[in-house]
Protein backbone atom coordinates (compact mmCIF):
# COMPACT_ATOMS: atom_id res chain seq x y z
CA UNK A 1 0.00 0.00 0.00
CA UNK A 2 1.48 3.29 -1.06
CA UNK A 3 1.91 6.30 1.22
CA UNK A 4 -0.88 8.36 -0.44
CA UNK A 5 -3.53 5.76 0.42
CA UNK A 6 -2.27 5.51 3.98
CA UNK A 7 -2.47 9.30 4.42
CA UNK A 8 -6.03 9.31 3.06
CA UNK A 9 -7.13 6.61 5.50
CA UNK A 10 -5.56 8.49 8.40
CA UNK A 11 -7.35 11.73 7.47
CA UNK A 12 -10.68 9.87 7.14
CA UNK A 13 -10.24 8.33 10.57
CA UNK A 14 -9.48 11.72 12.09
CA UNK A 15 -12.61 13.25 10.42
CA UNK A 16 -14.86 10.44 11.76
CA UNK A 17 -13.38 10.90 15.23
CA UNK A 18 -14.06 14.66 15.20
CA UNK A 19 -17.67 14.18 13.97
CA UNK A 20 -18.38 11.73 16.77
CA UNK A 21 -16.92 14.08 19.38
CA UNK A 22 -18.98 17.03 18.12
CA UNK A 23 -22.12 14.88 18.09
CA UNK A 24 -21.59 13.95 21.72
CA UNK A 25 -20.99 17.57 22.75
CA UNK A 26 -23.71 19.34 20.71
CA UNK A 27 -26.28 16.58 20.36
CA UNK A 28 -28.28 15.83 17.24
CA UNK A 29 -30.45 18.56 15.64
CA UNK A 30 -33.24 17.26 13.49
CA UNK A 31 -35.57 19.76 11.81
CA UNK A 32 -36.58 23.08 13.48
CA UNK A 33 -36.07 23.15 17.20
CA UNK A 34 -38.73 24.78 19.39
CA UNK A 35 -37.56 27.89 21.25
CA UNK A 36 -37.14 27.41 24.98
CA UNK A 37 -40.34 28.01 26.94
CA UNK A 38 -40.39 31.38 28.77
CA UNK A 39 -39.74 31.25 32.46
CA UNK A 40 -42.94 31.29 34.50
CA UNK A 41 -43.42 33.83 37.24
CA UNK A 42 -43.69 32.52 40.78
CA UNK A 43 -47.26 32.21 42.01
CA UNK A 44 -46.84 35.09 44.45
CA UNK A 45 -46.27 37.49 41.52
CA UNK A 46 -49.41 36.54 39.66
CA UNK A 47 -52.12 39.18 39.71
CA UNK A 48 -49.75 41.95 40.83
CA UNK A 49 -51.36 44.28 38.28
CA UNK A 50 -54.94 43.06 38.70
CA UNK A 51 -57.58 45.46 40.04
CA UNK A 52 -58.22 44.69 43.67
CA UNK A 53 -61.84 43.73 44.12
CA UNK A 54 -63.64 46.14 46.41
CA UNK A 55 -61.18 48.99 45.76
CA UNK A 56 -62.16 52.62 45.10
CA UNK A 57 -64.60 53.22 42.25
CA UNK A 58 -62.69 55.41 39.79
CA UNK A 59 -65.96 56.60 38.27
CA UNK A 60 -66.61 58.23 41.64
CA UNK A 61 -63.13 59.17 42.88
CA UNK A 62 -62.25 60.83 39.56
CA UNK A 63 -64.89 63.48 40.39
CA UNK A 64 -65.16 63.78 44.19
CA UNK A 65 -62.76 62.96 47.06
CA UNK A 66 -62.76 59.34 48.17
CA UNK A 67 -64.65 58.89 51.45
CA UNK A 68 -66.44 62.24 51.22
CA UNK A 69 -70.18 62.67 51.77
CA UNK A 70 -70.57 63.18 48.01
CA UNK A 71 -68.68 59.94 47.29
CA UNK A 72 -70.92 58.00 49.67
CA UNK A 73 -74.00 59.53 48.07
CA UNK A 74 -72.81 58.53 44.59
CA UNK A 75 -72.09 54.99 45.77
CA UNK A 76 -75.62 54.77 47.17
CA UNK A 77 -77.01 55.99 43.83
CA UNK A 78 -75.15 53.18 42.09
CA UNK A 79 -76.59 50.66 44.51
CA UNK A 80 -80.09 51.93 43.75
CA UNK A 81 -79.39 51.99 40.00
CA UNK A 82 -76.35 49.87 38.97
CA UNK A 83 -76.31 51.26 35.43
CA UNK A 84 -75.72 54.82 36.70
CA UNK A 85 -72.38 56.36 35.71
CA UNK A 86 -71.06 59.69 36.99
CA UNK A 87 -68.99 60.24 33.86
CA UNK A 88 -71.97 59.56 31.61
CA UNK A 89 -74.11 61.90 33.69
CA UNK A 90 -71.59 64.74 33.32
CA UNK A 91 -71.43 64.18 29.57
CA UNK A 92 -75.21 64.48 29.44
CA UNK A 93 -75.15 67.53 31.71
CA UNK A 94 -72.76 69.24 29.31
CA UNK A 95 -75.21 68.83 26.45
CA UNK A 96 -78.20 69.81 28.59
CA UNK A 97 -76.43 72.96 29.79
CA UNK A 98 -75.81 74.22 26.27
CA UNK A 99 -79.34 73.36 25.15
CA UNK A 100 -81.07 74.98 28.15
CA UNK A 101 -78.82 78.05 28.24
CA UNK A 102 -79.35 78.83 24.57
CA UNK A 103 -83.09 78.24 24.84
CA UNK A 104 -83.16 80.78 27.67
CA UNK A 105 -81.00 83.31 25.79
CA UNK A 106 -83.22 83.07 22.70
CA UNK A 107 -86.47 83.07 24.69
CA UNK A 108 -87.63 79.65 23.44
CA UNK A 109 -88.28 77.53 26.53
CA UNK A 110 -90.89 75.21 25.03
CA UNK A 111 -88.39 72.64 23.76
CA UNK A 112 -86.58 72.36 27.12
CA UNK A 113 -89.59 72.55 29.44
CA UNK A 114 -89.44 68.83 30.26
CA UNK A 115 -85.87 69.29 31.54
CA UNK A 116 -86.83 72.08 33.95
CA UNK A 117 -88.55 71.91 37.30
CA UNK A 118 -91.63 74.07 37.61
CA UNK A 119 -89.83 76.67 39.75
CA UNK A 120 -86.86 76.99 37.37
CA UNK A 121 -89.11 77.15 34.32
CA UNK A 122 -91.21 79.91 35.89
CA UNK A 123 -88.09 81.92 36.81
CA UNK A 124 -86.69 81.63 33.29
CA UNK A 125 -90.06 82.44 31.73
CA UNK A 126 -90.37 85.60 33.81
CA UNK A 127 -87.10 86.97 32.39
CA UNK A 128 -88.12 86.00 28.86
CA UNK A 129 -91.47 87.74 29.29
CA UNK A 130 -89.75 90.89 30.58
CA UNK A 131 -87.58 91.04 27.48
CA UNK A 132 -90.61 90.59 25.26
CA UNK A 133 -92.44 93.38 27.10
CA UNK A 134 -89.52 95.70 26.37
CA UNK A 135 -89.56 94.68 22.72
CA UNK A 136 -86.08 93.17 22.88
CA UNK A 137 -84.80 90.57 20.44
CA UNK A 138 -81.82 88.49 21.61
CA UNK A 139 -79.23 87.00 19.29
CA UNK A 140 -76.86 84.53 20.95
CA UNK A 141 -74.11 82.15 19.87
CA UNK A 142 -72.65 79.44 22.08
CA UNK A 143 -68.85 79.24 21.72
CA UNK A 144 -68.02 76.35 24.03
CA UNK A 145 -67.64 74.99 27.55
CA UNK A 146 -64.35 75.38 29.40
CA UNK A 147 -65.31 73.48 32.55
CA UNK A 148 -67.78 70.84 33.68
CA UNK A 149 -67.14 69.53 37.19
CA UNK A 150 -69.19 67.84 39.86
CA UNK A 151 -69.45 70.05 42.92
CA UNK A 152 -71.73 68.03 45.20
CA UNK A 153 -74.01 65.00 45.38
CA UNK A 154 -76.87 64.14 47.72
CA UNK A 155 -79.07 61.07 47.91
CA UNK A 156 -82.17 60.28 49.95
CA UNK A 157 -82.31 56.50 50.37
CA UNK A 158 -85.91 56.60 51.59
CA UNK A 159 -87.33 58.38 48.53
CA UNK A 160 -84.61 57.50 46.02
CA UNK A 161 -84.25 61.18 45.14
CA UNK A 162 -80.79 62.17 43.93
CA UNK A 163 -79.38 65.67 43.46
CA UNK A 164 -76.15 66.42 41.61
CA UNK A 165 -74.69 69.92 41.58
CA UNK A 166 -72.47 70.78 38.62
CA UNK A 167 -70.22 73.77 37.99
CA UNK A 168 -70.05 75.08 34.41
CA UNK A 169 -67.81 77.66 32.78
CA UNK A 170 -68.75 78.65 29.25
CA UNK A 171 -68.21 81.26 26.59
CA UNK A 172 -70.85 82.85 24.37
CA UNK A 173 -71.89 86.03 22.64
CA UNK A 174 -75.28 87.56 23.39
CA UNK A 175 -76.79 90.78 22.07
CA UNK A 176 -80.21 92.30 22.83
CA UNK A 177 -81.63 94.74 20.29
CA UNK A 178 -84.74 96.88 20.48
CA UNK A 179 -87.43 97.13 17.83
CA UNK A 180 -85.28 99.62 15.89
CA UNK A 181 -82.35 97.19 15.81
CA UNK A 182 -80.23 99.22 18.19
CA UNK A 183 -78.03 97.25 20.61
CA UNK A 184 -79.39 97.66 24.13
CA UNK A 185 -77.44 94.94 25.94
CA UNK A 186 -74.28 93.05 25.09
CA UNK A 187 -71.74 93.39 22.30
CA UNK A 188 -71.65 91.17 19.19
CA UNK A 189 -67.83 91.31 19.20
CA UNK A 190 -67.35 90.65 22.91
CA UNK A 191 -67.08 87.11 24.27
CA UNK A 192 -69.03 86.72 27.49
CA UNK A 193 -67.49 84.32 29.98
CA UNK A 194 -70.19 82.84 32.13
CA UNK A 195 -70.09 80.67 35.25
CA UNK A 196 -73.09 78.75 36.50
CA UNK A 197 -73.78 76.23 39.25
CA UNK A 198 -76.77 74.07 38.40
CA UNK A 199 -78.43 71.31 40.41
CA UNK A 200 -80.09 68.41 38.63
CA UNK A 201 -82.47 65.97 40.31
CA UNK A 202 -83.96 62.57 39.53
CA UNK A 203 -85.42 59.57 41.32
CA UNK A 204 -82.95 56.71 40.93
CA UNK A 205 -84.37 53.50 39.55
CA UNK A 206 -87.30 55.21 37.82
CA UNK A 207 -88.22 54.47 34.22
CA UNK A 208 -87.68 58.10 33.24
CA UNK A 209 -83.96 58.54 32.49
CA UNK A 210 -84.12 62.36 32.28
CA UNK A 211 -82.70 64.62 34.96
CA UNK A 212 -84.42 67.92 35.71
CA UNK A 213 -82.76 71.24 36.45
CA UNK A 214 -84.11 72.18 39.91
CA UNK A 215 -81.84 75.06 40.99
CA UNK A 216 -79.46 77.57 39.44
CA UNK A 217 -76.75 79.79 40.88
CA UNK A 218 -73.38 81.31 40.10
Amino acid sequence: MNSAVIQLLVLAAIAIFLILRLRNVLGSREGFEKPPAPARLPDDRKGRFEVIEGGPDRDITDHVPDGSDAARALAAMKQAEPSFSVSDFLAGARGAYEMILMAFEKGDLAKVKSFLSEDVHDAFAEVVDQRAARGLNVTAEFLGIREVSLQDAEFDRASGEAELTVRFASELTSVARNASGDVVEGDPKEVRRQRDVWTFARRMGSNDPNWQLVATGA
